[in-house]
């Protein structure tokens, strides 16, 4: 098995709830289980060999040319991160299978927890940058689809749309450093960059990289001043909101600034940035999880805080602080995630999570609230509980730091302030809900919950004891493998132990307890004083912010889009000629020109030919056939053009396009109406020629630098190596299937994505159908004339044969797939035209949208083998065969490319103008109409 292995298996996971939802919910959840589980001892028989300092890593080619390759890394960061995620995932699905009810679609919760998860997991374990992020946007996706679960309730739409929005614009910020970042060093993959942290640091885009990385980060996970959306993230089921917090999503960020860590510290940016951030994030989200009445709401503002600690940590820039911010990641990822499932338990048993009715439920739940408490003060920072230990190094290094100069002094103290307020909010969550006299007006009466639903709970309580007591021995090894990884350096001396002696560390832990108890005695005038100040809905702010660019977006729209095709196109040009001039203008005049090519008579009589035919086009637009004539007239010319010009391959292209296009043509004129619009005014008249005059120049400027300035091709490249590396002959052909395949796979996957929007478009339409032309002339009833009956049966065949011997004969000759498979679809149109629809269907029984569906499947699959080979993507394979009867012959992979390229074009084709030739009505429009 592989860690490639593993993330299919994941992927695979994700169908199972949804396939096995069936059978019940206990079967259910063991299969959504089963992923993660052998996910999870795989990497457990990585262990031993991370812990020893050995970094496992695996790699995939995919278009390394441009950087993109499938690589995987597993060190100590990635390894904490990935038992975190897989350990604490697992419980968190044997809690859901418990906390949702049987109404409740519990197949597509797990299903979406997840593909949630997959793409955490792949986010640590990747080791391309912009793997990585592709991962890092599925969590914003599938954070979205979890929080919006119960999206029958308004705050779970809007919070999910909220998440979205930051982590998503944050996202495409961290693309764009992540680019920067693989552009300086000249590779995307993390094991170079980590290497080049010197000549990131020294370079003079390094601001505008660390500004774009940690805007990612930081709307990740939640900093001032992007720290408003995930409060809001609670109307998400509580097993999300555990997983969330402690784990995953928000996580992420954080995991990000320790990946980078090696490059981008060690600056003076870097500390007051991250510092200053991770500061005010941790103060401020202590102070309002004080005043949160939602048990959910206070934990989530406790998140905030305890994320802000951690970044705090990593923006102090020494080497204790960061095994400090290491260590309370593992701490806070076990203490949160024990509070949420309590949480969870006491809301799922009472009904209710609003700390003014929940009072006294020690009485009614003794064993849930001994878990809660045991959680709470770890999260309190108590003594021989796991938070304590990660909060007082955090302490010990706010101490040992002087980047601030003269004010310095504000780090420690302000750290013990949000110590005091983490006390007191802890002690909020248990005072209030397991004592302080009776319940108020519950829903329910409250109760244990079910004995399974406890175990996750107990297992998370069990680890903040026996690492706040046993640290050393329980994630001693863990934690220095996970520090080694991020600081790729020898590690600092530092103690795993319960106790220090009295130090100044330990008093600002005992004036954070005795503090934290004195704000909590006092709270009634923190609230009075809190009450002055009017408190802001971030969720309605955001709501207006998006409503207000909404608004502004209509009236732009409004504006531009008016129903005038003629000013659609007027910008549209006006824009490229703005484009396009400020670059012509910058171009020096060649001072040498370039030897001019002979040019014939014919050649000239062809030019003008064209232009003609192009003035022509627009003077007689009103007749509409001698119009669609006169056009298609110079499209013969440009095939006839290319083809002197020796480009055969885009003759027959031209030429087979042209005869598509005019039967489009043909049968949209058809349908329109049979009167044309008035003439535009003379002003509009005046514009448009001073727009097609400027178009016209630019053209003419840009085919003049052309042919006078010094070119650099690199056809030489493709003809060179045409045979020798793609087996053809034919380098057009070579260069679209092999070279440039990608790009010809994509543009197949356009056709065929626009073939079925023209299909659903056009489905149900019915136009009336014209019996006369403008003049009150009736057309023919004759619409299928026998001789062209009969002509078009005897050029059917023929035409296939052509289209399969052009197929054939591709790739060392001027052909190809998609010539052919426009002859195909002449040849085929040839037949509706003749015969009809209805003649037509029961002869041929095409599905074309299989045939699109085919070809692009057959086109992917063709560039995926290659991989099976240890071969880039797309690489064309050929070898020579000698057959019987017919002798040596040449057989390239690339036809089996081409085939699907050749059924695309042919389902694409079809699709659009076969349904396009029979959307009619029997009507008889009269001259009036």
């Amino acid at each position: 098995m592989s860690l490639f292995a593993i993330t299919a298996i994941m992927l695979l996971g994700v169908l199972l709830p949804i396939v096995t939802e069936r059978f019940g919910r206990t079967t259910n959840t063991i299969f959504t289980m089963l992923a993660p589980a052998i996910a999870l001892t795989y990497i457990a028989t990585l262990i031993p060999e991370v812990l020893a300092g050995n970094v496992v890593t695996e790699h995939l080619e995919w278009i390394p040319a441009v950087g993109l390759t499938l690589s995987m890394r597993l060190d100590g960061l990635a390894l904490m991160f990935a038992l975190l995620i897989l350990g604490i995932g697992l419980l968190i699905i044997l809690y859901a299978r418990y906390y949702l009810s049987d109404k409740e679609a519990a197949g597509r919760f797990f299903s979406y927890l997840l593909l949630f998860m997959t793409a955490m997991l792949s986010i640590v374990l990747s080791n391309n940058i912009l793997q990585m992020w592709m991962a890092w946007e599925v969590t914003s996706i599938s954070s979205f689809l979890l929080i919006s679960f119960w999206a029958s309730k308004s705050e779970s739409r809007k919070g999910a749309r909220m998440a979205l929005t930051v982590t998503g614009a944050g996202g495409l910020a961290l693309l764009a450093g992540l680019l920067m970042i693989g552009d300086i060093v000249g590779s995307y993959e993390l094991g170079v960059i980590l290497a080049s942290g010197d000549l990131l640091r020294e370079h003079a885009l390094y601001p505008v990289i660390l500004t774009l990385v940690l805007l990612g980060a930081f709307t990740k996970s939640a900093q001032f001043p992007f720290h408003f959306w995930l409060p809001h993230a609670m109307a998400a089921p509580t097993p999300v909101s555990a997983y969330l917090h402690s784990a995953t999503m928000v996580k992420a960020g954080i995991f990000l600034l320790a990946r980078f860590f090696p490059v981008l510290s060690g600056t003076e940016m870097w500390f007051l940035t991250v510092s200053i951030a991770g500061v005010i994030t941790l103060v401020l989200g202590a102070y309002v999880a004080l005043f949160k009445h939602d048990l959910k709401g206070l934990l989530a503002y406790s998140t905030v805080s305890h994320l802000g600690l951690i970044v705090l940590l990593l923006g102090m820039d020494t080497k204790l602080a960061t095994v400090a911010a290491l260590f309370h990641i593992m701490n806070h990822a076990v203490f949160k995630a024990s509070l949420f499932m309590a949480a969870g338990i006491i809301d799922h048993e009472s009904g209710t999570r609003d700390m003014r009715k929940l009072n006294g439920l020690w009485r009614f739940m003794p064993y849930t609230a001994t878990l809660a408490m045991v959680a709470a003060a770890s999260m309190a920072g108590v003594p021989l509980f796991n938070g304590f230990l990660s909060k007082e190094m955090f302490f010990a290094e706010s101490l040992h730091q002087e980047a601030l100069g003269f004010l310095s002094w504000m780090i420690p103290v302000l750290a013990t302030l949000a110590g005091i307020f983490a006390v007191a909010y802890s002690m909020r969550f248990v005072h209030d809900v397991f004592f302080n006299g009776d319940p108020v007006d519950l829903p329910k009466t409250p109760h244990e919950p079910p004995r399974y639903m406890k175990i996750p709970v107990e297992i998370l309580v069990a680890l903040c004891l026996l690492v706040g007591i046993f640290p050393a021995v329980m994630v001693g090894s863990l934690l220095e493998a996970a520090a080694s990884s991020v600081l790729m350096s020898e590690l600092p001396y530092y103690s795993l132990s319960i106790w220090h002696g009295f130090n100044l560390p330990l008093l600002m832990s005992v004036i954070a307890i005795v503090g934290g108890l004195v704000v909590y005695g006092y709270r009634g005038q923190l609230y009075r004083f809190q009450s002055q100040f009017r408190e802001n809905d971030a969720k309605m702010v955001f709501e207006g912010v998006v409503q207000n660019i909404v608004s502004f977006a209509s009236r732009t729209h409004e504006f531009l889009s008016n129903g005038s095709l003629q000013r659609y196109v007027a910008f549209l040009l006006i824009f490229m000629i703005v484009l396009t001039a400020v670059p012509l203008i910058n171009l020096d005049v060649a001072s040498t020109h370039l030897p001019n090519q002979a040019v014939t008579g014919v050649e000239i009589t062809a030019g003008i030919i064209l232009c003609l035919s192009a003035i022509a086009t627009m003077i007689y637009h009103r007749k509409r056939m001698v119009a669609l004539i006169t056009l298609s007239v110079v499209g013969l010319i440009v095939s006839i053009a290319f083809a002197r010009f020796s480009a055969p391959d885009l003759a027959l292209t031209q030429l087979a396009v042209e005869v598509v296009t005019v039967i489009l043509l043909m049968l949209a004129l058809f349908f329109l109406p049979q009167k044309t619009p008035a003439e535009s005014s003379p002003s509009r008249v005046v514009r448009d020629l001073g727009i097609a005059a400027a178009v016209g120049g630019l053209v003419a400027t840009v085919n003049y630098a052309f042919i006078t300035q010094p070119l650099d091709s690199i056809s030489d490249f493709f003809l060179a190596n045409s045979k020798t590396g793609g087996g053809g002959t034919n380098a057009v052909n070579v260069i679209l299937v092999d070279f440039r395949g990608l790009d010809t796979l994509g543009e197949i996957l356009v056709l065929g994505i626009a073939a079925f929007g023209i299909f659903k478009l056009l489905a149900g339409v019915r136009l009336a159908m014209p019996t006369a032309n403008e003049n009150g002339l009736p057309f023919s009833k004759d619409t299928h004339p026998p001789i062209l009956t009969m002509i078009s049966q005897s050029l059917l065949p023929l035409a296939l044969l052509v289209s399969f011997y052009i197929f054939l004969r591709g790739h060392n000759m001027p052909g190809g797939g998609f010539i052919a498979g426009l002859v195909t679809s002449v040849a085929l149109i040839q037949q509706y035209i003749a015969h009809g629809v209805d003649w037509i269907k029961p002869r041929i029984k095409l599905d074309y949208q299989s045939l699109i569906a085919w070809g692009v499947l057959i086109a992917t699959f063709t560039g995926v083998g290659s991989w099976f080979f240890g071969r880039p993507f797309m690489t064309t394979w050929f070898d020579y065969f000698d057959i019987p009867l017919i002798g040596e012959i040449e057989l390239a992979s690339a036809l089996i490319f081409d085939l699907g390229v050749y059924l695309t074009v042919v389902g694409a084709t079809l699709l659009i103008l076969a349904n396009l030739g029979k959307l009619t009505s029997v009507h008889r429009p009269t001259m009036e109409e």
